[in-house]
């Protein structure tokens, strides 16, 4: 709407008159405005991401990507869109094209602690934005509040033999947990397609936030005692993951942080993640693609290099010691190297990037707290075994 000039003048003469400490309050309201949460910043970010994505299809959908074979395999062909990492032979891993080092500086961390929270890492892969401690805290507190896992899971995990593979038991209970699919019965219901992602968000949340309280039991069913604390909702993800598993040294839970941003996401086309969002595309539900994708990891070509990992640590700990320094891992690692063997779970495909020297320095890190955490382990178990004794 046009204004005449003699009320712009007096609108004017009405804001010069303002006092510096109406301008401070002003000012002071709006910063300390309630951030968004993480579904409130999808819902303004949903509607442009929607419109790229048709542009696309309708400007590119015929466009040629790459030829195949038969026989081939999928590597190195470009078979989806994944916007949340991407591998580089040389540099490693960006996660929203920020490299491990970059996320480690700018991501949130706990209250002392030196590893970025992994809630952090979730709400930049989902939104491509660098998340506040706010935020951080809020998603952490939803985590927590949803987290109870029904009753008639527990009773499932703890009626499985401590035989059965922790794996097929984590996703004999994810699956169970489907009864709870939030998505599932909208379908049925009838929802709007565009609101798909709404339920999917939800059933994705409450997933995550079940995980920990899952894992945890059947770790501690298998090879512990069977008694699981409760979650606090005062502490973050991991610390309460660390918890929930029976370890409160903070070693063991920067372990935990670290441990999970950087196997947080691998550009989508590994099995699991390949597998779960296939299975998606069917229009099942969270709960159960996600199973799907455990299935997948269970297999020895793709989970089986963390246990690989974890015998090469404990190796290393009985060669080199508790306390290693950082040369002393170096010169372990090329003694190996020059003798033919492989860092496990390192120099596979695309994952040639450990030669740089952020890279070792994180990958020491990680080694290191594994190595604490191997100690605590065996810690517990002489104690358990002594006060058996006793």
């Amino acid at each position: 709407m046009l204004r005449s000039a003699a009320h712009s003048a007096t609108i004017s003469a009405a804001s010069s008159r303002l006092s510096n400490a109406a301008l401070t309050t002003g000012i002071r309201s709006f910063a300390s405005a309630k951030p968004k949460t993480l579904k409130e910043r999808l819902v303004e970010i949903i509607p442009a991401k929607q419109a790229e994505v048709k542009e696309i299809r309708k400007n590119f959908g015929s466009k040629v990507l790459g030829e195949t074979t038969a026989y081939g395999g999928m590597r190195g062909i470009k078979g989806l869109v994944w916007e949340g990492s991407v591998l580089d032979a040389d540099e490693g891993i960006r996660f929203r094209n920020y490299t491990i080092p970059e996320c480690q500086k700018l991501l949130p961390k706990a209250e002392g602690g030196e590893e970025p929270l992994p809630e952090g890492l979730f709400w930049l892969l989902v939104t491509g934005e660098i998340p506040t401690v706010e935020q951080v805290r809020a998603l952490s507190a939803d985590w927590a509040a949803r987290s109870a896992i029904p009753a008639y899971v527990e009773d499932i995990l703890d009626r499985c033999p401590n035989t059965l593979h922790p794996m097929s038991q984590f996703s004999l209970a994810v699956t169970a947990l489907q009864q709870e699919s939030s998505f599932a019965k909208a379908y049925q219901k009838g929802a709007s397609k565009s609101d798909y992602w709404d339920y999917t968000f939800e059933d994705a949340n409450d997933l995550i936030a079940k995980v920990p309280s899952i894992a945890a039991r059947i770790y501690r069913n298998t090879f512990k005692d069977g008694k699981v604390s409760n979650v606090d909702s005062s502490l973050d993800y991991s610390a309460n993951f660390s918890h929930l598993l029976g370890y409160k040294d903070p070693k063991f839970i920067e372990l935990m942080r670290l441990y999970l941003t950087i196997h947080s996401d691998h550009e989508g086309g590994n099995v699991s993640a390949h597998t779960s969002r296939l299975v998606s595309s069917a229009l099942s539900d969270p709960y159960l693609s996600f199973a799907a994708g455990l299935n997948g990891l269970a297999g020895p070509l793709h989970g089986l290099a963390n246990q690989e990992v974890l015998r090469w640590v404990m190796k290393m700990k009985d060669t080199i010691g508790l306390e290693p320094t950082d040369d002393q891992v170096k010169e372990y690692i090329w003694a190996g190297l020059k003798n033919g063997q492989v860092v496990p779970g390192v120099r596979r495909a695309k994952s040639h990037y450990l030669e740089s020297t952020e890279s070792f320095i994180i990958e020491n890190e990680l080694l290191t707290y594994s190595i604490h955490a191997a100690h605590i382990e065996e810690e517990q178990t002489t104690d358990a075994s002594s006060d058996a004794g006793d």
